[in-house]
């Protein structure tokens, strides 16, 4: 089994350095080009079948990935688990303003240190989102099958499925939050997982943001 695990393109959320999470933003049209973009640097692998959060941003995801690579009849199946960490109270704002001041001292806490983080007011935690990302992807492979997935979900949910993989699951986000549309292909045999790759970008590297740099110590 192939596992091909992609983060969302850009919405305006993003752009605006606000905190997002289970608020349904749609794509941005720089979001859909880099979905485009990604989708094309795909072109020549098969789905069997791919898996999204709801929110509308992964499904949107999904569909321009699908279609440009070449996979426009392969549906789209929606589970809640892989949905985007609930930031409760928190959601809708903006985490630093134009000059990079943080807005609020939790948002830093937040990117150093997501693990020991006490979680979101009226949200969940990063345990809470390990646990049920982590399960789905369980579920997934115990099929035990060849097939290639594409699994469209959020920058959080996605270093929370694969969290129990990384050399140092301590470092939650593995230097950097995940760009939009990064992709990390994973083989499942016998229920073991690897990475093929890691980190993959399928556009041009100067559209590539790091919205929270400066953000982590």
């Amino acid at each position: 089994m192939l596992l091909y695990v992609i983060r969302h393109g850009e919405t305006q959320a993003n752009k605006e350095g606000r905190f997002q999470g289970w608020t349904d933003n749609p794509l941005n049209e720089k979001g859909v080009e880099l979905a485009r973009e990604t989708g094309k640097g795909l072109r020549g692998v098969r789905f069997d079948g791919c898996y999204s959060s709801p929110l509308i941003r992964a499904v949107q995801t999904a569909q321009y990935v699908l279609t440009e690579s070449g996979n426009p009849e392969v549906p789209i199946r929606t589970d809640e688990r892989i949905k985007e960490i609930n930031m409760g109270d928190w959601e809708g704002r903006t985490i630093r303003t134009e000059n990079g001041t943080i807005v609020f001292p939790e948002a830093r806490a937040f990117f150093n240190s997501p693990l020991d983080f006490p979680g979101f007011p009226n949200g969940e935690t990063a345990g809470m989102v390990c646990q049920r990302t982590q399960e789905f992807l369980r579920e997934l492979a115990a099929a035990g099958d060849d097939k290639t997935y594409l699994i469209s979900l959020h920058g959080f949910a996605m270093r929370a499925m694969l969290n129990f993989l990384y050399e140092d699951p301590s470092d939650f986000w593995q230097q950097h939050v995940p760009l939009n549309c990064e992709v990390n292909i994973l083989e499942v045999r016998n229920g073991e997982f690897r990475f093929v790759k890691e980190h993959q970008i399928y556009y041009d590297a100067k559209d590539m943001v790091d919205r929270y740099a400066g953000l982590r110590k």
